[in-house]
């Protein structure tokens, strides 16, 4: 019994012994690991300096650069036909719709009263004409005064002039075509009352067809008389072109737009005066245009900037803009091939700022 329980104490004494000693053992095994652990560290896994961001080397690219821009079509020659006197229409002499020639009868007007006026002036023109003639045998012969000669050649050239004048008025009764085209419809008829402002048909010459757009005062220059340009209608899915041939002399003060003209031909009359058009400019065709996505312009009170990288820190460069989309960007100025831009975290950025490049393109 002495020996059992001499034994008992004996391994009382030693178990709490080993359990320290194995904990100390497990806690230098740790701190070894984890010096071991920091030695073994390579400079990649240690925070580099500077702010982490992505960059893009620049480089040229083909631009074809162009802008859609709406515009209306209008005859070649467009005219309200009037009357120049209040009158009673007395024929119509040309079918609605039609297409009619130059110097051809379109209305005819009363001019009853002015035939009558007419031939009494000349009744009276005959007996002026007389007593010119005699006179002026007298005067010959010094049988009369000079005075009296003089009245009676005056009167028979205002009888002349009285002539022409009511000849004039007959002739306005005539309403003919200025120019060869299609009459559109009518708007009175035979026994109507016109008078000089009222609008009695339409006629236009759309052989050929203007097409009239304006342009941002940002490309007024980018257009020249001569420029051949292509359009489309919603009628049908042809492309037809026409040829610049005017500009407006001044940008219209509240859009600071210019207007410009072109002129196209219209076969078989497909095109209609008073359509709609979507003009196709072709602005610049370059072939080391720069080009930088939209997300790395940083906007100001003086424009635009972008972020690069010289020397490994970030320097910010005024930029000016050029043709731009849902993506991309032109850069017209501030930027050259070969300079690193920054696309991302610019935010975090100022000029000076050290940069930490984590991929570049």
């Amino acid at each position: 019994m002495n020996i059992i329980s001499q034994k008992k104490v004996s391994v009382n004494k030693v178990l709490p012994i080993l359990i320290i000693g194995a904990a100390i053992i497990t806690t230098w095994s740790a701190c070894t690991t984890r010096g071991s652990q920091k030695a073994n560290a390579t400079p990649s896994a240690m925070a580099a300096p500077g702010v982490p961001v992505d960059a893009l080397i620049l480089k040229p690219e083909h631009l074809d650069e162009g802008m859609d821009v709406s515009g209306t079509l209008q005859a070649n020659q467009e005219v309200n036909i009037m009357s120049e006197l209040s009158r009673k229409i007395v024929s119509v002499h040309f079918a609605e719709g039609k297409y009619i020639k130059k110097g051809q009868l379109l209305f005819k007007l009363d001019d009853a009263d002015l035939r009558a006026q007419l031939e009494q002036l000349r009744q009276q023109e005959k007996l002026a004409k007389l007593n010119e003639a005699r006179l002026k045998d007298l005067i010959n012969n010094q049988a009369v005064m000079q005075q009296d000669y003089d009245q009676s050649f005056t009167n028979l050239k205002v009888l002349e002039a009285q002539i022409r004048q009511v000849q004039v008025a007959i002739d306005k009764t005539y309403i003919r075509a200025p120019f060869s085209g299609k009459i559109g419809i009518v708007n009175v008829h035979p026994g109507a009352l016109v008078s000089p402002g009222t609008s009695l048909a339409t006629l236009e010459d759309a052989s050929q067809i203007k097409l009239d757009f304006a342009v941002p005062e940002k490309y007024t220059h980018n257009l020249k008389t001569g420029d051949v340009l292509r359009f489309s209608v919603e009628s049908n899915d042809n492309v037809y072109t026409a040829r610049v041939i005017a500009k407006e002399s001044k940008l219209d003060n509240a859009t600071r737009n210019l207007v410009i003209r072109a002129l196209g031909s219209n076969p078989n009359s497909e095109l209609l005066p008073g359509q709609s058009a979507r003009v196709k400019l072709k602005l610049e065709n370059s072939f080391d245009a720069i080009m930088i996505p939209n997300q790395t312009l940083i906007p100001s009170s003086q424009g635009y900037s972008v972020y690069i990288s010289k020397g490994n820190k970030a320097t910010l460069v005024p930029v000016e803009l050029g043709e731009r989309n849902a993506v991309f960007v032109h850069i017209q100025k501030g930027l050259a091939q070969g300079d690193t831009l920054i696309t991302s975290n610019m935010l975090r950025l100022n000029p000076g700022s050290p940069l930490n490049i984590v991929s570049i393109n």
